[in-house]
């Protein structure tokens, strides 16, 4: 029920015309990407053939584009991707991924309506915790919960792949820990990445 309410919320909030890209790009606040100006991304969306422009931060550019999603590099370490998602009624959403990459690539996910309105995350997608990556057939091994507890953090990137509604989770901890720690942790892991489908509702 509690999800149901959630979508027929979407449903008000989102347009009720199918968007493109380029329209929630213009419009995003200036709070997601700082700096960047009303040239800045008309220069990114124009196919000029130019993918690497100079901002106020630095170098911004355009590594994949499509009429429902936008991934740029923001950074030497860091990208953003926006990605439009269908809902039924033919309303949409947008999710945008913010990856830092360090010692690791960690992504941080949010999403938003076409007026950039922040909605419930846990209601469009569960909660990706260290456990979804271990095989959980050994979780009565002596061993298991001290190599889930290994790490202080468990890095996870999120990808669109190659701009469609599957979402690529990826556990990246080869930069992260020691090969110590990665010999305890490694016999546990059942994959290292996970990939989740939209089903225009949430990501199952």
């Amino acid at each position: 029920m509690k999800k149901i309410v959630t979508v027929l919320f979407i449903f008000i909030a989102a347009s009720a015309f199918p968007q493109k890209i380029d329209d929630v790009f213009k419009t995003m606040p200036n709070s997601i990407l700082p700096g960047l100006s009303d040239g800045n991304r008309t220069m990114l969306l124009v196919d000029t053939g130019k993918t690497v422009i100079p901002y106020s931060l630095g170098e911004i550019e355009k590594l994949a584009y499509a009429p429902d999603f936008l991934k740029i590099k923001t950074s030497g370490i860091g990208s953003t991707q926006l990605k439009l998602l269908p809902l039924i009624n033919d309303t949409q959403i947008i999710c945008v991924i913010r990856t830092v990459c360090g010692k690791a690539c960690d992504s941080n996910i949010r999403f938003y309506s076409t007026d950039w309105k922040e909605l419930e995350a846990k209601t469009l997608l569960s909660h990706i915790s260290a456990a979804s990556f271990f095989d959980s057939s050994k979780k009565d091994s002596e061993n298991y919960k001290f190599a889930l507890s290994l790490p202080d953090i468990y890095p996870v990137s999120a990808e669109f792949e190659n701009g469609s509604n599957a979402l690529t989770l990826k556990l990246d901890l080869e930069g992260y820990l020691s090969d110590e720690q990665l010999a305890e942790v490694k016999p546990f892991i059942k994959s290292e990445t996970i990939t989740l489908n939209w089903n225009n509702i949430s990501f199952r």
